[in-house]
C-alpha cells in the first residue's frame, strides 16, 4: 500500500525522525492559510507547494512549485490542484491532483551549504533481510547518478535478526562525507528511519532528498513510502490512509471481494487459483501468441460468486480479446468454479470475448457436466497444451 508525502511524513514524525513539516490544502485558499501559518512558525515568506499524488518525479512533471508568498503559494496551489500530472511513474494520460502539500522553506541561508542524499530502505528477498541504499548525490537525477556513477551508490545490509548495529549507522554518515553535528544527526536520523521500517512493516522507505541544511540539521524533504499489504492487520490506524482515489478502481474492487488481482497491458484475462498456477498460465498465453492482460488469483476457497465477481473485473478492461480459466481442483471445487462460471454468463449476460475453461482436479468430471450441459458457448480443455492451442486460435480469429 502506497502512502503519499505528507501520511509518510507523519509516520516518519511518529518515531522522531527530522522532517520538513507541512500542511495539506485541498484549495488555493487553505493553501493561502497554510503558508500563513508556516511564515508564523517559521519567520518565512517563502514556501513550497507539492502535489500529492502516488508517483515519483512530481518536480520534473510541474507538481512542486517555489512559492515566495502566501498569495504566490494560493496561486500555484491553484494551479496544480485539478492538473492531470504527468510523470515517468504515471499513466501516459498523468493522475488528477486532488490535494496539494504546503511545506516550510528548508534551504535556507545559513553559515554553511544545504547538501542533498538519497537514502532508501528495502526488503532483500534474495538475502533475507534489509538493505539501506544511500548516496552522497541525492536529488532528482538519483536514476541517472544510479546508470552512470554506480560507484556513488553505497549499500548496507542488516540482518533483520540482530538489527540495524551502531557502527552500520555511523558507516553511512561516513560515506556520506558528514562530520561533526551533521554526522550524528545522520547517525540518529538513519536509526530513527530503519525502526519506522520495522515498525511499520514496510517494504519500501525512500528519503530523496535527505537534506543537511545550511546549518548542519538532518531532516526528510520528501518520502515514498509503501507498505506491506500482508502485515496491515497489525496497524488498522496505517491501513486507514489507503486513498482509493490513486489505486485502479478494478484493484480497489478486488480487494472489497478478497481477491488477489493486478493489472497488466496485456489481451487475455485470466482466472486461476494459486499463485504458481497464475505465474505458469500467464507464461502459457505468452507462449500461445498473447499477452497476459491481468494476474488473478480466486484462491482456495473459490465459489461461485467468487468467480462471478472475478470475470466482471475481466471484463471491465476493454483490452481483453479473451478469458482463460485455469483451475487445478485440490482444495477448490471445479465443480463450484463451473457454477461460477455458467452464473456469471447468466447474470452478466452477454460476454463479447471468447471464454476457454481447463478444469482439472477434485470433482472434474462434475464440472464439464455442468459446463456441457449450461449451453454456453464456452471452450474447454483438458490438458495444459490443449489450452494453449485454444488460445492462440481465438487470438487468430
Amino acid at each position: 500500500m502506497n502512502l503519499h508525502e505528507y501520511q509518510g511524513k507523519a509516520l516518519l514524525k511518529s518515531y522522531g525522525v527530522n522532517i520538513q513539516e507541512g500542511i495539506l490544502a485541498h484549495s488555493a485558499e487553505e493553501a493561502v492559510a497554510a503558508a500563513k501559518k508556516l511564515k508564523e512558525d517559521y519567520n518565512s515568506d517563502w514556501c513550497v507547494v507539492k502535489a500529492q499524488i502516488h508517483a515519483g518525479g512530481r518536480g520534473k512533471g510541474g507538481g512542486v512549485k517555489l512559492a515566495k508568498s502566501p498569495e504566490e503559494a494560493g496561486a500555484l496551489a491553484g494551479n496544480i490542484i485539478g492538473m492531470m500530472l504527468k510523470t515517468p511513474q504515471t499513466p501516459p494520460e498523468g493522475k488528477l491532483v486532488r490535494k496539494v502539500l504546503i511545506t516550510q522553506d528548508v534551504f535556507y541561508p545559513g553559515p554553511g551549504e544545504p547538501k542533498e542524499f538519497y537514502i532508501s530502505i528495502l526488503t532483500d528477498r534474495g538475502r533475507g533481510g534489509n538493505v539501506i541504499v544511500y548516496s552522497p548525490d541525492g536529488g532528482m537525477d538519483i536514476e541517472k547518478v544510479a546508470a552512470e556513477t554506480p560507484e556513488r551508490v553505497f549499500t548496507e545490509f542488516v540482518d533483520p535478526l540482530l538489527g540495524l548495529r551502531p557502527f552500520q549507522a555511523s558507516k553511512v554518515a561516513f560515506n556520506l562525507g558528514l562530520n561533526g553535528q551533521a554526522f550524528k544527526e545522520m547517525v540518529a536520523f538513519v536509526q530513527k528511519l530503519y525502526a519506522a521500517f520495522v515498525g511499520s512493516d514496510a517494504n519500501l522507505f525512500e528519503i530523496n532528498p535527505c537534506l543537511k541544511t545550511s546549518d548542519d540539521h538532518i531532516i526528510a524533504v520528501d518520502s515514498k513510502v509503501v507498505l506491506d499489504d500482508n502485515g496491515l492487520f497489525r496497524h488498522p490506524d496505517l491501513e486507514a490512509l489507503r486513498d482509493t482515489d490513486e489505486e485502479d478502481p478494478s484493484d480497489v474492487e478486488a480487494k472489497e471481494f478478497d481477491l488477489n488481482y493486478v493489472k497488466l497491458d496485456g489481451n487475455v484475462g485470466c482466472m486461476v487459483n494459486g499463485a504458481g498456477l497464475a505465474m505458469a498460465t500467464m507464461d502459457l498465453i505468452k507462449l500461445s501468441g498473447g499477452e497476459p492482460a491481468n494476474f488473478l488469483d480466486v484462491g482456495g476457497t473459490a465459489d461461485a460468486e467468487r468467480v462471478e465477481n472475478a470475470m466482471r473485473i475481466i471484463l471491465k478492461d476493454p483490452n481483453v480479446k479473451a478469458i482463460l480459466i485455469n483451475i487445478f481442483g485440490g482444495i477448490v471445487r471445479c465443480d463450484r468454479v463451473a457454477q461460477g462460471v455458467v452464473d456469471a454468463y447468466r447474470s452478466i449476460g452477454n460476454i463479447p470475448v471468447p471464454v476457454i475453461v481447463r478444469l482439472q482436479g477434485t470433482n472434474a468430471d462434475l464440472a464439464k457436466k455442468i459446463i456441457d450441459e449450461s449451453g454456453l458457448q464456452v471452450m474447454g480443455a483438458v490438458e495444459f497444451q490443449e489450452a494453449a492451442d485454444l488460445v492462440a486460435q481465438v487470438l487468430k480469429a
